[in-house]
């Protein structure tokens, strides 16, 4: 099986899709690999190490895509791309497709078959290769929240932890999954005051033994909500419902209950955001303000520490990958359950039933493509 490795050109994208060590493995295994040259340096691996790992190294991402039977990647083929698809080919990357029209009808037309990272899901529920970036954006959504509090970019001015005599910061944080729990946990670390919402009596409860004692944890509804927000500095979204876009938990007019120099980190901007006003950014780029609220909403937040990401990203996708390419993607979502949850788009089809919902397009089964 030949596969490819092309370099991410989502902008401030740094991570890489292959490391050597997997490039090495999938040789031994009889693949070939072959990877654009540079794709590994922003997560500091090199041609050369590519090269001693067997791998072939190529000048341009047009060949990349021309010799690759499978295409792996971090992010979605963004538009300079589309034109490199072809039918039959396999793409194993986030896709992220209920939160775009545009991207989801050119990977229907290209004919290609696309299996998407962030719906491969365990019989636990578990989503396996989303939560590494899950782990990594909710201590991030801290970090990056309490420097955008900070006077200098609008912020309220207010130290997470606070110091003796002076209160910490009150951390909102929507979601108590991999994202909310991450985040809870790193903010309570720094000293912040924290509340965690989410609408599982049950996971709330799993968060109030495992937490430290400053996370305070809280039945998510929109009372609740609108009565934490308006005292908060912090607000951190990690909603999730697989596959399809974020629902608006926080509405335009609820940003004038907010204090003025307060941030919100939608981390859930991928799929759409939860909070209504948020528009994705980028890491050159990463605020704006609406009615005095600082918006934090960079798209590929674990993009910005790629060494960390790549590592954690690539531990998890590793095995699957090997499996599409020692089977092919039709026995490979035959055998396994998990990787079958993954397919979204093939032969001009949509086969994952929250991203048709999303557009009220059509959806078919997958088993009805194996």
């Amino acid at each position: 099986m030949n596969i490819g490795v092309p370099k991410e050109v989502k902008p401030d994208e740094y991570r890489v899709a292959l490391v050597p060590a997997g490039a090495a493995a999938l040789v031994a295994e009889g693949h070939s690999v072959h990877v654009e040259s540079g794709a590994g340096l922003g997560s500091s691996f090199s041609d050369e190490q590519y090269l001693a790992a067997g791998a072939h190294v190529v000048a341009d991402a047009a060949a990349v895509w021309a010799v690759a039977d499978i295409v792996v990647k971090v992010k979605e083929p963004v538009r300079a791309e589309w034109q490199h698809i072809r039918a039959g080919q396999t793409i194993f990357a986030y896709f992220h497709f209920a939160a775009d029209r545009e991207l989801t009808q050119a990977h229907l037309d290209s004919g290609a078959t696309c299996i998407a990272y962030e719906t491969v899901q365990l019989s636990t529920g578990e989503l396996p290769l989303l939560t590494p970036m899950s782990e990594v954006a909710g201590c991030m959504a801290v970090q990056e929240g309490a420097k955008y509090l900070e006077k200098f970019y609008g912020g309220r001015g207010v130290l997470l932890g606070g110091v003796p005599g002076v209160p910490p910061a009150h951390v909102v944080v929507i979601g108590g999954g991999v994202v909310g729990s991450n985040a809870a946990r790193t903010a309570a670390g720094l000293g912040a005051q924290v509340t965690i919402l989410d609408l599982s009596l049950e996971r709330l409860r799993y968060l109030s033994e495992v937490l430290p004692a400053n996370v305070q944890t809280l039945y998510s509804n929109r009372h609740n909500l609108l009565e934490q927000i308006a005292t908060a500095d912090l607000v951190i979204g990690g909603v999730l419902i697989p596959g399809a876009a974020a629902p608006k938990l926080i509405r335009r007019e609820d940003l004038k209950t907010m204090r003025e120099g307060s941030v919100i980190v939608d981390v859930a901007v991928d799929q759409g955001g939860c909070v209504e006003t948020t528009h994705p950014t980028t890491h050159h780029d990463p605020i704006y303000i609406v009615d005095g609220v600082v918006h934090y909403a960079v798209a590929n937040m674990p993009g910005g520490v790629p060494r960390t990401s790549t590592l954690a990203l690539t531990n998890s996708t590793f095995p699957y990958l090997q499996q599409l390419a020692g089977k092919g993607w039709q026995q490979a979502l035959r055998d396994s359950i998990p990787l079958r949850r993954g397919l979204n788009i093939v032969n001009g089809k949509i086969s994952y039933r929250a991203v048709a919902d999303s557009f009220g397009m059509p959806y078919a089964a997958v088993e009805s493509f194996l």
